[in-house]
């Protein structure tokens, strides 16, 4: 917890620093037309974009639902293990 603590005020830390260089920056070039750093925001780029987008969701969806299958998977081999190991007839009884 302390870790993650240190880690965010930090990382807060360093974007309340730089931010002034990041709006001089934006600020110094002018007004560029609406032109980011890519370049010109055409119908093609955009389309492009929005298909990335498209694309990239449901293939979140489908690593993190692997990954949560095989943990699961994993879970449940470690609790069959663990109910064998109490059945058997080694480890019942006292001294």
């Amino acid at each position: 917890m302390r870790r993650l603590l240190a880690t965010l005020l930090t990382t807060g830390l360093l974007l309340l620093l730089l931010a002034p260089a990041a709006l001089a920056t934006a600020l110094s070039g002018g007004l560029s037309g609406g032109q980011g750093t890519y370049g010109e925001a055409d119908d093609k780029v955009v389309t492009n974009a929005g298909f990335i987008v498209i694309a990239f969701f449901p293939l979140l969806i489908l690593v993190l639902s692997l990954i949560q299958w095989r943990l699961d998977k994993r879970k449940d081999a470690r609790k069959a293990a663990a109910k064998r190991r109490a059945g058997a007839a080694e480890w019942s009884g006292g001294w």
